[in-house]
């Protein structure tokens, strides 16, 4: 993985915390999401006549990934329901690039050095070790944990489906643009039927965090669907989970949540992991 890559990769995972603590702190949480992704959609159309239109054969998986992201777009704030975001989002991100890395390599053949696997481990562990934060784990709901360990699996599938996807697309960014045009709009007609009066009040009163929120999430995941289709899908994943590390530091220095041992054990692991991930050996 080249240097440029990895600073797009840090640079998407800063993006998805950013509009993550837009949604943590914006009302009802499946209301926010849904106008968020459905302003990703509508910033994705404009882009759509200067790409191309990626390849019929790419159109099964799109599709296919078009339905896991709704589910995981829901997935994520019904856990946030049941659970602190400082506990939900570290197990959902945690568990991913572990899981990405075992089916890169089933569905993919992809394989990575034993320095790489340690690396990825080592931030799979560190951003799970925000879980810890606290001294809170065991008052964890156990329908958080549940929720949060579908958010994933979601988070896992869809990266492997994309990153299949994305190379049969022939198109990087075509891909990516039909991808967030297709489920900021199947996100938003779900959550239409389900919280229609959410819904307005979220627009009323906060749609300019629903933009700012939208042009983040297309941002970091046109990024990322770039990386995957450049890189080893379980190195872009792990390095992508860097995005609960900047979420601390969201909430620690903007939100005033405190900076625990557990998040200081969890930085130092972060940052080992990601420079051993590099490794090619």
């Amino acid at each position: 993985m080249t240097y440029d890559v990895t600073l797009l990769i840090l640079l998407a995972a800063a993006l998805h915390a950013g509009w993550n603590a837009l949604i943590k702190i914006s009302g009802d949480r499946i209301a926010v999401m849904a106008v968020v992704t459905l302003a990703g959609s509508i910033l994705s159309i404009f882009a759509l006549p200067f790409v191309d239109s990626p390849d019929p054969a790419s159109w099964p998986l799109l599709a296919l990934t078009i339905l896991i992201h709704t589910g995981y777009h829901f997935f994520l704030p019904i856990a946030y329901d049941h659970g602190d975001l400082g506990q939900v989002y570290p197990i959902a991100r945690g568990v991913a690039p572990i899981l990405v890395t075992l089916g890169a390599l089933v569905f993919a053949g992809e394989q990575v050095g034993q320095m790489a696997m340690i690396g990825i481990l080592c931030l799979a562990v560190g951003v799970m070790a925000l879980t810890f934060d606290g001294g809170k784990v065991s008052k964890i709901n156990p329908k958080a944990i549940f929720f949060a360990l579908a958010t994933g699996v979601c988070i896992a599938s869809y990266t492997v489906v994309d990153g299949l996807g994305v190379r049969q697309a022939g198109s990087i960014l075509g891909f990516a643009v039909w991808l967030t045009i297709g489920d900021g709009v199947l996100t938003f007609l779900i959550a239409l039927i389900w919280k229609r009066n959410e819904i307005v009040m979220v627009v009323k009163n906060n749609v300019m965090t629903g933009i700012a929120g939208g042009a983040m999430q297309v941002g970091a995941y046109w990024i990322i669907v770039y990386a995957l289709a450049v890189a080893p899908m379980g190195m872009v994943s792990g390095l992508r989970e860097t995005s609960v590390l900047f979420a601390a530091l969201i909430s620690t220095f903007l939100l005033k949540e405190g900076f625990g041992v557990w998040r200081f054990v969890s930085a130092c692991l972060v940052t080992f992991g990601l420079i051993v991930s590099r490794s090619r050996s």
